[in-house]
């Protein structure tokens, strides 16, 4: 069925730009009148010294003003003082260059808004976003069946998804709450609250590792849902922002790069990038005129292999992510 791209984009997360510094100031008009001459010695200059310590001070407060621009005001929520925390520094390899293998494709709902994507016992547990269609839900993978459904309320965007134990957990986008589900029968059983967006979410089997459409990752409890340590992600080109769709596997992270076909895998402990996938040319070009942007990386266990998909999109892919030729 034929759908205008503008209307399925209604309501989807666009982020404004970042205000970096302050508007310039307008250049005064020169004055009408030259200044009198001076009728008395002019003063003896301030020592350099003092002057010196003045323009390094200034130069200072500079930095200080440029880095809080940069870093973003920290959530109240944020660690305490002397919690962990890590930022990428120094030189970063080259990530691995990686390609896509598909296995095999299936169908996927291609009204899914897809936020978030998981495997668990044998099903896939997706979240869908858009206002007054978020949902948590549960989905037969071979035939794309969606055998479970639980709606959100029309205020809440759904954003990521993750499992710990028997329980779900999902984020919204800009309304400050993640919802816990049980398992089994998808009801509400609990809500938390936290600052700022909410993007993507895994969980890594201590802490659930939380995007924010940032090039920060947070790593959050479970029981109380508060900030253990932040870390902040770069590649050898520098900050990689806009991390949306999470899934952790065996101790990397791998993220969604918001607006483009490229998945990263992370190591969360630096926040380095060790690997680059090019997701791109998974869809035909009349399916992808119909569909949105690449989303949604789930890992099955037992084949050893990712499940992928996007939002709208008409197929899931089981995959292997393959050294790039």
């Amino acid at each position: 069925m034929a759908r205008a791209r503008a209307a399925k984009g209604a309501g989807s997360k666009r982020r404004k730009p970042t205000r970096r510094g302050a508007e310039p100031a307008g250049e005064r008009e020169p004055s009408a009148t030259p200044p009198a001459a001076p009728t008395a010695p002019a003063a003896a200059p301030k020592p350099k010294a003092k002057g010196a310590w003045w323009l390094l001070g200034v130069a200072a407060l500079l930095a200080a003003a440029i880095a809080y621009i940069e870093l973003g005001h920290p959530p109240s929520d944020a660690p305490p003082p002397g919690a962990a925390s890590a930022s990428a520094s120094g030189a970063v390899p080259a990530p691995e260059a990686l390609a896509v293998r598909v296995v095999r494709r299936y169908p996927h709902d291609p009204d899914a808004f897809t936020q978030g994507l998981l495997w668990h016992d044998g099903h896939l547990y997706e979240s869908t976003g858009q206002y007054g269609r978020s949902s948590v839900r549960r989905v037969a993978l071979e035939t794309g069946e969606v055998l479970a459904t639980r709606s959100l309320e029309r205020r809440l965007f759904g954003e990521g998804l993750a499992r710990v134990d028997d329980r779900l957990y999902l984020l919204t986008w800009q309304e400050g709450e993640a919802h816990v589900f049980s398992l089994d029968g998808l009801e509400h059983t609990r809500r938390f609250s936290y600052d700022g967006e909410g993007w993507g979410l895994c969980f890594d089997g201590e802490h659930l590792v939380m995007s924010d459409g940032s090039e920060r990752l947070f790593f959050r409890r479970p029981d109380t849902f508060r900030v253990d340590r932040v870390v902040r992600v770069r590649d050898d080109r520098g900050i990689v922002r806009e991390l949306n769709e999470l899934e952790c596997v065996d101790g990397a992270v791998w993220a969604n790069v918001w607006q483009s076909d490229r998945i990263v895998r992370i190591d969360p402990a630096s926040g380095h990038v060790t690997g680059s996938v090019d997701a791109s040319g998974l869809l035909a070009d009349a399916e992808q005129r119909e569909a949105d942007v690449l989303n949604g990386i789930a890992w099955i266990a037992e084949r050893g292999r990712f499940v992928i998909t996007g939002k709208y999109w008409p197929w899931l892919f089981e995959v292997d992510f393959v050294p790039a030729e």
